[in-house]
């Protein structure tokens, strides 16, 4: 698996433990994050090098999900340096994570 799982209690050590950081807010009952899963692998290996890949199940983290102000899920938040620097709303093919990720960078 080239993704690591964010929750409540390591979230923070998660985004701010690395330098660069593309987090999945996505939730179990989401058809469109399902969808988009094997995407974010995908291009979590592509860029594995360049940046961490976490994905956080919004049900199962409620409060980050609640400070973070996640309306619509899926919705990929990139932090630098534990702050968040970009988010895009929907999901995205493997292609479109890979490019939207670096124009970010």
């Amino acid at each position: 698996m080239a993704t690591v799982t964010a929750t409540v209690q390591n979230f923070e050590e998660t985004v701010t433990g690395n330098d660069i950081v593309l987090v999945d807010f996505w939730a179990d009952w989401c058809g469109p994050c399902h969808a988009m899963a094997p995407a974010f692998e995908r291009a979590a290996g592509e860029h594995k090098t360049r940046a961490l890949f976490a994905k956080l199940n919004t049900e199962q983290a409620q409060p980050v999900a609640a400070r973070f102000g996640t309306r619509s899920i899926p919705t990929m938040i990139l932090f630098k340096k534990g702050q968040e620097a970009a988010r895009v709303p929907g999901a995205m093919d493997a292609r479109s994570i890979s490019n939207w990720l670096s124009q970010q960078l």
